[in-house]
């Protein structure tokens, strides 16, 4: 599993860096008609402390699906104490079906269900099958049938200049950052965390996690 991981990080970076070096300015970036659509706003969470972790991933990112697991966990640890908050990060450069993974999940939002389809995405035995997909809509159709959405009006949202005008909008709030992008990347209240503080040697860990956050809500409340 170690080397496994270690691996798909090592291909990925050096895919990253080929591609943002090659391929500025994103010219096959799907465009925003809108230059007003507000970023995505999904946060889950209590937020009693006053801290918000946000992380800004990209469906078909493995790096990303290694740490769902964890942050879901971390998500439910702290339910109470923090916000969680996710917004669209999808590097449509190398991912294929990222963006349309993340128009998936913002269609689903248009029916309340943004939570529940980003994580039918990311859940192991789905995400194997749509990301090696030519036709992952298809999937995403289905899935939307599964969690009981309205499929027609799913399909016209997904194909949306609404769902695509915030998928943009995230991905400028995150140029806004300074951040070189990858995925996952971690802001902990406005701070961008190193993943290197948030993984081990064997991937990403749930104590690395509670160090960082519980290290914040304690500053916080000093």
């Amino acid at each position: 599993m170690s080397k496994k991981f270690i691996l798909v990080v090592a291909i990925c970076i050096l895919g990253l860096i080929a591609i943002f070096t090659l391929t500025r300015p994103k010219a096959n970036a799907p465009s925003s008609s809108n230059s007003n659509a507000q970023p995505s706003n999904h946060v889950e969470g209590e937020g009693t402390a006053g801290v918000t972790l946000v992380e800004y991933g990209d469906y078909e990112c493995p790096i990303c699906e290694a740490y769902y697991p964890v942050v879901k966990a971390v998500q439910a640890e702290y339910n109470d104490q923090i916000h969680f908050q996710f917004r669209n990060l999808p590097l449509f450069q190398i991912h294929q079906n990222a963006f349309a993974a993340a128009r998936a999940a913002e269609a689903a939002s248009l029916q309340n269900k943004f939570w529940e389809m980003h994580d039918m995405l990311y859940e192991q035995a789905n995400w194997q099958v749509w990301t090696n997909s030519s036709t992952p809509v298809t999937y995403f159709n289905n899935y939307a049938q599964q969690l009981g959405l309205d499929v027609n009006k799913f399909k016209q949202d997904y194909a949306s200049g609404q769902v695509n005008d915030t998928i943009n909008a995230d991905l400028a709030a995150f140029n806004k950052t300074g951040q070189q992008e990858a995925t996952p990347t971690f802001f902990l209240d406005g701070k961008y965390v190193s993943n290197g503080l948030l993984a081990t040697n064997t991937g990403p860990s749930i104590d690395m996690f509670n160090s960082v956050i519980k290290a914040e809500i304690s500053a916080k409340n000093k």
